[in-house]
């Protein structure tokens, strides 16, 4: 079955009428204008727009309490936004719930698994009420299961799963019928490394394979920096930033070489700021700290130059701006997440 197929399967022949009825812009694949989000008093979501491409991996990043879950959830329509309006897959989350839920594949924080079930009756209940046939719900089942390497463990009971493997078999239930867009909520968080990797590797997979649409929520600024095509950083329910990550870390300042040197480092800062690319250089002692535009085809220059002076180096580092950097440029803090206990593979 092809993932249009699959996606198309209806919960009823009513659902499916509904969804036709109107025919979706599909230029974006998550679009949402001023949506707001209040519980009471307190504003969980301010005024959010977004725009995100079809077969893109878009990053949402923020501490806890930011507004990345409320967020998810109005998308996803689990939860109703306060006023704004928002798309997914074309339609409106408010007016046509249904037809968002059958086009999307949601993984959540706290993944619902049910632990007396084996790994095989949930992905296959999970496709039976997608629509799919008994047949085409057992086929996923052994492709999903070879997918996240749990083949051996899906006749196990969900029970005797460590966390790691509960979270893998919560992502490909998502998937079970080939949504169009992948919603991911902090997917990675508690993992072990090697877990993790494995979870990064897999949304890398999905996206290249089948060009699928991954809106990721994390706290952690390695995967947004690792997974995402854009990033937009959340911070008190408004949107601060906006960007691909090297956009975000280039927006905050430059590149840093730090060397320090056998002798007086002021002897040699001429040399380097005639390197091409150095925009400039400060001597601290026996430290020079030099600016550029692009550090890492600036070192083997600056390197080069050094050894024309005939200045022994002791050691030399580049540093580029992080997006723990950027946050605490924009919000005055770091991003602090939970140390919660890992959990393994």
């Amino acid at each position: 079955m092809t993932s249009t197929e699959s996606s198309e399967q209806p919960l009823g022949h009513r659902n499916r009428a509904d969804a036709e009825r109107k025919v979706p812009n599909m230029c974006s694949a998550i679009q949402s204008v001023a949506l707001v989000r209040r519980f009471g008093d307190l504003t969980a979501v301010d005024g959010v727009d977004l725009d995100v491409a079809t077969g893109e991996i878009y990053g949402f990043l923020g501490p806890n309490g930011a507004g990345k879950s409320t967020m998810m959830r109005m998308l996803c329509t689990l939860l109703a936004p306060t006023s704004g309006q928002a798309t997914v897959a074309g339609f409106d989350v408010v007016d046509d719930p249904g037809a968002v839920r059958l086009r999307i594949g949601v993984a959540l924080q706290d993944a619902a698994l049910d632990p007396r079930q084996t790994g095989a009756e949930l992905l296959r209940l999970q496709g039976l009420l997608y629509g799919l046939s008994r047949r085409e719900a057992n086929r996923r089942v052994g492709e999903l299961g070879e997918l996240i390497d749990l083949v051996d463990a899906l006749d196990r009971p969900i029970s005797t799963y460590s966390g790691g493997m509960k979270r893998r078999l919560d992502l490909v239930a998502a998937l079970v019928h080939n949504p169009r867009i992948l919603f991911l909520d902090e997917p990675t968080t508690g993992l072990d490394p090697v877990s993790r990797a494995r979870v990064w590797e897999e949304v890398r997979r999905l996206n290249a394979d089948l060009r699928m649409t991954i809106f990721l929520t994390t706290q952690y600024l390695e995967e947004a920096d690792t997974l995402a095509d854009r990033v937009g950083i959340i911070d008190a329910g408004r949107i601060v930033a906006e960007g691909t990550p090297a956009e975000l870390k280039r927006s905050i300042g430059t590149d840093v070489i730090i060397i320090r040197v056998e002798g007086d480092a002021a002897d040699v800062c001429q040399a380097v700021e005639r390197v091409q690319g150095v925009l400039s250089v400060e001597a601290r002692g026996s430290e020079l700290v030099v600016s550029t535009t692009d550090g890492s085809a600036t070192v083997s220059p600056v390197a080069v130059a050094l050894s024309a002076c005939e200045v022994r180096v002791r050691d030399l580092t580049l540093r580029t701006p992080t997006l723990d950097d950027v946050f605490l440029e924009l919000t005055g803090s770091r991003i602090q997440h939970d140390e919660t206990e890992e959990v393994g593979s």
